[in-house]
């Protein structure tokens, strides 16, 4: 089999020549930049670049060697920034962080002594949600060319190397856009105060995604897409961050409205990036259409690799969920307890396909190489059928 003969298996529950295996496929599968050169250096890669492919999560480009080293079943791609929009890097008056502001005129920081990643500081509609405030807030244009710069080649190449193409979204998803920009605390007491402005306001990010997914499949119409690679994180390490039942007024109807148009306008499977104990939502989201369930956190509450294999194996592909990056991965981990986490999870998860092995998010910049090779070579060993 190759690569992509290897995913589509798995993703229509059949069991492959082998558990397909995903680094860098997505930026919720990827690896932060620190890791990644020092993986490189570990299994003597030659020197290169280092590309970002994330600025905010620090997430590095896998170059085609390292690719082709571990034997990576998936690639995707994702719409560049706006070519009229330039990120600038400043110090924060106190001289302690770098600090920026992306497109949708969030601020965010991270520590110049140490820091891995960006945290968000800033929210451009925290304060007193108005509808004047929603409509005039500008969101950029999500079909503006110079995002689809260079996309039609680089599905054409991913599927010349008979990879399996991923898709990536523009931006985080509705209900963390909602977040990001209102902010934690004014947005939780919205979400239950002011309910038809929160729904104002997201669906004023559903019509944005809406619009970008139009013109992406517009600039790749006539080939292959596989997968489609959504997110919203909804639930926090021991429950939900909403209530189920919110879930089901303000957001299912709007997930549902992208899904419908993702499997309307191609036959790619619909992947959803949602962190934490995600459980009580998995049937809602598997009635309106996801195929694909990431980062499957498998130490969060209610959500055992066994037990979401057993419950919902026969419409879910788990793609994640491989070793558990909170307890068994950092440098506070030996080799031996990464194998017997990845052995675990592969008993779990790999039977009646169904898998895709990757990490449970992304690799951290604190774990070793070691680590991160004892997790690679459970998989080559015992991820066979």
């Amino acid at each position: 089999m190759n690569s992509r003969e290897r995913v589509l298996a798995t993703l229509d529950h059949k069991e492959p020549d082998r558990v397909p295996f995903d680094l860098g496929g997505t930026v919720v599968t990827g690896i932060q930049a620190k890791a990644y050169q020092r993986l490189r250096r570990y299994l003597n890669l030659p020197e290169k670049p280092l590309q970002i492919t994330d600025v905010l999560q620090q997430i590095a480009g896998v170059d085609d060697d390292m690719m082709d080293f571990l034997g990576v079943d998936v690639r995707n791609v994702s719409p560049r920034s706006s070519a009229s929009y330039q990120i600038q890097f400043r110090d924060s008056t106190d001289g302690n962080y770098s600090t920026l502001y992306d497109e949708y005129h969030i601020g965010w920081r991270m520590p110049k002594d140490g820091g891995m990643y960006y945290d968000m500081f800033d929210h451009p509609l925290a304060g007193k949600l108005t509808g004047e405030r929603i409509d005039s807030y500008t969101l950029p244009d999500p079909q503006e060319p110079s995002r689809f710069i260079g996309v039609r080649e680089a599905a054409l190449k991913i599927l010349e190397e008979q990879r399996a193409l991923v898709i990536g979204n523009i931006y985080a998803g509705i209900f963390e856009m909602y977040m990001w920009t209102h902010g934690y605390v004014d947005g939780y007491a919205d979400w239950v105060g002011e309910p038809d402005l929160v729904k104002k306001l997201l669906q004023k990010f559903t019509d944005f995604q809406m619009a970008f997914l139009e013109k992406m499949f517009s600039v790749l119409e006539g080939i292959p897409i596989d997968v489609v690679h959504m997110a919203d994180d909804m639930a926090g390490q021991i429950g939900m961050l909403i209530s189920p039942a919110s879930y089901r007024r303000m957001l299912k109807p709007l997930h549902k409205e992208m899904f419908d148009y993702i499997h309307q306008k191609t036959h790619a499977k619909v992947f959803i990036h949602a962190c934490g104990s995600i459980r009580p939502i998995i049937p809602d989201l598997i009635e309106i259409g996801v195929d694909i369930l990431n980062p499957v956190q498998v130490n969060a509450k209610d959500m055992d690799s066994a037990d979401l294999k057993r419950e919902f194996g026969k419409d879910l592909t788990f793609w994640g969920g491989g070793v558990d990056t909170q307890s068994a991965f950092d440098e506070s981990h030996t080799p031996s307890e990464v194998y017997s986490d990845v052995r675990h999870r592969l008993d779990d998860l790999m039977p009646g396909g169904g898998f895709v092995f990757a990490t449970v998010h992304n690799i951290q910049g604190n774990v070793p190489p070691e680590n991160i090779m004892a997790m690679w070579e459970t998989v080559q060993k015992y991820g066979k059928y």
